[in-house]
């Protein structure tokens, strides 16, 4: 069914609106999926913030190049499906990963992170990242090791007089 310019242009501004939001696009190539199963791949995207969408390809295509994105022969090819990340990144590529792993009839294309074009295989290594939280406990682990080291190294000598002193005293005490 052919799209009137006014339903293309409104098609066109939403996926506009949506890569302005995500901080990661996925792209995958779909065929022979039944819908149960873009229901199950949409709520697994969904649950770490993200959407997952089939496109048109050439409203997609203006879209990327309006936003400055180059997009590699390939991606926007057949029948295509977009998976915009718009909480964590990671988490969000983990999930649709996970959701097609036992699906043949869906295959990736390609990705983006900001404005730079994905290969299939940099994609799962986006997958691959821990999510959000665990990189911050992490960062923040890496932060407080120095502070926590400084903080033993300044009590030590105190700790070793301390003993001295107590071994002083048991050995006064016990000759008394």
């Amino acid at each position: 069914m052919a799209l009137t310019r006014e339903k293309k242009q409104e098609v066109l501004d939403q996926y506009k609106q949506w890569l302005d939001n995500s901080q990661a696009v996925v792209l995958v190539e779909y065929v022979g999926i039944r819908m149960a199963d873009f229901d199950s791949i949409r709520a697994k995207v969904r649950d770490t913030g993200g959407e997952f969408h089939v496109v048109k390809n050439t409203l997609v295509r203006r879209a990327l190049e309006d936003k400055g994105m180059t997009v590699p022969d390939g991606y926007l090819e057949k029948s295509t499906a977009m998976v915009f990340a718009f909480k964590d990144a990671a988490a969000t590529t983990k999930a649709l990963t996970e959701a097609t792993t036992k699906m043949e009839a869906i295959k990736l294309k390609g990705g983006f992170l900001d404005k730079q074009a994905l290969s299939p295989a940099q994609v799962k290594a986006l997958a691959e990242l821990p999510p959000l939280p665990v990189v911050r406990a992490q960062l923040l682990g890496v932060i407080q090791a120095p502070a926590g080291k400084l903080v033993r190294t300044l009590a030590e000598p105190a700790r070793s007089l301390a003993s001295v002193i107590r071994a002083y005293a048991d050995q006064a005490q016990a000759a008394a």
